[in-house]
């Protein structure tokens, strides 16, 4: 099979699988395909070698499949997934791996910085975050505070049925949604119960409107 027709075909069946799942395909040395989910994005390039440490290297160096939970230390973002390699004639030629968001520690509020001191905020009273400054501001009602932790770390905490990314620079709070408007080339705007309104990016919208199912 030629190369662009197996790039053609991979995109097909990535279709098939969740938009929270990534998928990559390897060889025996070097990663070959990479679809990103809007969750994850492990930053993997098409040639980039196999990083020694994750699922893909550990299921080609024993030869079977490989199911855990690999920590931020290898791409920068903790996750789970599971790693199956795949043989011809009896060789080993390489391993397919399935990427998704780790499972929350139980923590049951984030805690931020505030002029006066630190508040731990329950999830469900976040509005949204929006990252800014290098930091990520927490917007809950009448509070307000940064956190060191990135947008995508948050993705990771965040429990999914609340929280959604639809934007690179926010992530909402569904349950605090009021009203969602059209806007230009394809996009919302949401407003938000504290009065905000957070903008849904073109990248985000056909990911945000399946999700809400509108």
């Amino acid at each position: 099979m030629k190369e662009i027709n197996l790039g053609s075909l991979l995109d097909v069946i990535g279709e098939v699988f969740s938009d929270e799942i990534s998928i990559v395909v390897s060889n025996t040395t070097n990663y070959l395909y990479y679809r990103p989910s809007k969750r994850i994005d492990l930053k993997i390039r098409p040639g980039d070698p196999v990083k020694e440490g994750t699922m893909a290297f550990k299921a080609l160096q024993a030869k079977q499949k490989v199911s855990e939970f690999i920590d931020r230390d290898v791409f920068g973002v903790p996750y789970h997934g599971m790693a199956v390699p795949f043989f011809h004639n009896g060789q080993l030629q390489g391993c397919v791996t399935s990427i998704y968001p780790a499972l929350s520690d139980g923590k049951s509020v984030v805690t931020v910085k505030s002029s006066d001191g630190w508040i731990p905020i329950p999830f469900g009273k976040v509005v949204y975050m929006e990252a800014k400054d290098k930091k990520t501001t927490v917007y809950a009602g009448q509070v307000t505070g940064t956190h060191k932790n990135t947008l995508q770390e948050f993705e990771y905490l965040l429990p999914k049925d609340s929280f959604i990314r639809c934007h690179r620079s926010f992530i909402v709070n569904v349950n605090h949604i009021e009203a969602i408007y059209p806007d230009t080339h394809s996009t919302f705007v949401l407003s938000m119960d504290n009065g905000e309104r957070v903008p849904v990016s073109q990248s985000y919208s056909s990911y945000f409107r399946k999700l809400l199912g509108f």
